[in-house]
């Protein structure tokens, strides 16, 4: 199996259509209601980071490092199965370059997640993508919000944020003050029986998601 398969056949390539996709020293937020799919998109972006051979830091405030792991392995045998491919040589890539960083909200906030990080590129692990799922940004201070954009631009790396919100609009989303440290924003909520992941800020239009798979899909 040739990896530029998997490369060319990711979900994220719908995503990229939208023009809403990160560049390095940016930092984009994916909202949604409870349940929804948001953990699923965040796995998307970090697989298809690490299929371009970029190291993954996954920071999760809501879930053991098991259920991440599984999360990774669902999806890619997901996007796997879609094409017919074997992942027997990929996985163990992934594996290999994916960093899992569990964290309590409550005691641990996120220049301290920020230091943690500092502290892996001082010991020599390169990161090149992280994404932090489960943070509650109600609680979250401008100024921590701040402080780990200051340190994903000066680093040069990208981050992906989910924050539980229903809002379906960029001005129920976030204070002023804390948005602006996000580049790209997208709203997923369901339409029907179909999942629909819209474009808020950075980009213009919508991506569909499977509502089986949750894999991303043509709108």
């Amino acid at each position: 199996m040739d990896k530029k398969d998997l490369i060319a056949h990711s979900p994220v390539r719908y995503f990229d259509v939208t023009n809403a996709g990160l560049k390095d020293g940016e930092m984009g937020l994916i909202t949604a209601k409870k349940g929804l799919g948001k953990t699923s998109v965040l796995v998307q972006f970090g697989i298809d980071s690490l299929l371009n051979d970029k190291a993954l830091v996954h920071v999760s405030f809501d879930q053991q490092s098991s259920n991440v792991i599984a999360w990774y392995s669902s999806v890619l045998a997901e996007i796997a199965k879609k094409k017919s491919l074997n992942l027997d040589d990929v996985n163990e890539e992934i594996v290999r370059n994916r960093t899992i960083l569990n964290f309590n909200q409550e005691t641990f906030t996120l220049p301290k997640v920020v230091n943690t990080l500092k502290a892996m590129k001082d010991g020599g692990i390169k990161i090149s993508t992280i994404v932090v799922d489960g943070l509650d940004m109600n609680k979250a201070s401008c100024a921590d919000i701040k402080c780990f954009a200051d340190f994903i631009k000066s680093e040069k790396m990208t981050a992906w944020f989910s924050f539980t919100n229903e809002a379906a609009d960029l001005k129920g989303t976030l204070d002023t003050d804390k948005l602006e440290n996000f580049t790209s924003v997208a709203h997923l909520a369901a339409e029907g029986k179909a999942l629909s992941l819209a474009i808020l800020k950075n980009g213009e239009g919508k991506v569909n998601l499977d509502a089986k798979t949750l894999l991303m899909s043509k709108a």
